[in-house]
């Protein structure tokens, strides 16, 4: 009875079933590409991690290693609710997180996650330095970082210096996040997070 009447209708719901989700309804993550080999396991934007809202519900912190499998702009929202007062306002963030995005396509012109993306694989540290000795007598030793590790340093990087940035200042947390990652993803040593991991790095060289 349906197909008789209504055949447009039942063509148009299976060509949406067939449709990948866009991010927020808006962003797609078919041309997303992470240009850091080492980096490709540990950014969820394949295909197959694309969802319409970074708000996915799943206990990605129960097993080590699990969070490399959450989707990445997820990760920037929960890196948000930090700083006490903010703990827990996951919707309060994914709605900051879509306004930044709004206006990372506005200053860019490109999808906001390929940004987002780029500014991740510039602002990991590739070398760090840490405590070796016994005995009381300690020094620092140059060490390589993981792949993982770079990718959830950047983050957490970004998030603080977009928080910083928006603190007693009139500039919404929108806009500083958004400001974070365009310069993040041009290397521009205004990013906070580029500034710290060249810190970061100026330190292991020197302890090398």
């Amino acid at each position: 009875f349906l197909f008789a009447f209504s055949p447009p209708f039942y063509f148009t719901t299976t060509t949406m079933a067939l449709e990948q989700p866009k991010l927020f309804n808006k962003w797609t993550f078919d041309d997303v590409e992470v240009n850091d080999i080492s980096l490709e396991d540990y950014i969820a934007v394949k295909p197959k991690y694309a969802v319409y809202l970074p708000h996915t519900q799943r206990r990605y912190q129960s097993k080590r290693f699990r969070k490399a499998q959450c989707p990445i702009v997820e990760r920037l929202v929960v890196a948000l609710m930090f700083s006490g007062r903010n703990t827990g306002k996951k919707i309060l963030a994914v709605n900051v997180v879509r306004a930044a995005f709004e206006l990372i396509h506005l200053q860019t012109g490109k999808n906001p996650i390929q940004v987002y993306v780029d500014a991740i694989i510039n602002s990991g540290p590739r070398e760090d330095s840490t405590r070796v000795g016994a005995a009381g007598v300690v020094r620092r030793q140059a060490v390589d970082v993981s792949p993982f590790r770079r990718v959830c340093q950047a983050i957490y990087l970004m998030a603080n210096g977009a928080r910083e940035a928006s603190f007693r200042n009139q500039k919404t947390i929108a806009e500083c996040i958004a400001d974070e990652v365009v310069n993040a993803s041009k290397g521009s040593s205004n990013s906070y997070s580029i500034k710290s991991k060249d810190a970061i790095e100026r330190v292991a060289k020197a302890n090398r």
